[in-house]
């Protein structure tokens, strides 16, 4: 059994989930009410548009996103009705499937960008010094690595 969490290790945690969780749903919120568009469209997108030839194969962007492989297929399948993507057979591998951000979606991106970063700049960046923002990175650099 693991051990229990001391007081002040059980307070940290729960505000870490408690903000994360605010910080996550006013993203969500905010971003869909100004573009229609969900995080995980935005991530997939934005993934898709730092990717050579704005291109990733589907296990490698379910790998990215920190999302199952079958959640991934939903999602892709969701931004292919909207004209966001397109999926096609990898070049060098015909079993392989990649996912493709299209001009739409591209522009999409590009359209929506601005009230985002507004909204991250608004709810986390502004609140947090340079050196704040130091930590959290380092922190949460070494936790995706677990």
């Amino acid at each position: 059994m693991a051990e229990p969490l001391s007081v002040t290790q059980l307070q940290h945690w729960r505000t870490f989930l408690e903000s994360s969780w605010a910080l996550h749903t006013r993203l969500e919120d905010e971003l869909r009410a100004a573009t229609g568009l969900s995080m995980n469209d935005y991530h997939v997108m934005v993934e898709l548009a730092d990717a050579p030839d704005r291109r990733i194969r589907m296990g490698e962007l379910a790998s990215r996103l920190v999302l199952s492989p079958s959640r991934v297929t939903y999602q892709i399948n969701s931004m292919i009705k909207r004209g966001l993507v397109r999926k096609e057979s990898c070049p060098d591998d015909g079993r392989g499937q990649e996912a493709v951000l299209t001009e739409a979606g591209l522009q999409t991106l590009r359209d929506a960008a601005p009230a985002h970063l507004a909204t991250v700049r608004e709810s986390f960046i502004d609140h947090l010094d340079d050196e704040e923002l130091a930590v959290v990175g380092r922190v949460f650099a070494k936790i995706r690595k677990v």
